[in-house]
């Protein structure tokens, strides 16, 4: 009979408990204060973001025909 081996640490490994305050704490994380603070300047254009939903829509409905 074998016994645990105590250099190995537990699998998956403990982690403190931290309440919600703490973790965003830790991230440093603010409040989103407004709409604007979501905001991302992902496509360069209008032409690229109509693309790019041309793109996602085909790749979607791909394998339903």
């Amino acid at each position: 009979m074998s016994t645990p081996d105590s250099d190995h640490p537990a699998y998956p490994p403990i982690r403190p408990r931290l309440s919600v305050e703490e973790l965003l704490a830790v991230k440093n994380t603010q409040p989103i204060r407004s709409l604007d603070d979501l905001t991302a300047d992902t496509f360069e254009s209008d032409e690229e973001l109509e693309e790019f939903l041309a793109f996602m829509y085909s790749e979607r409905h791909r394998d339903v025909a």
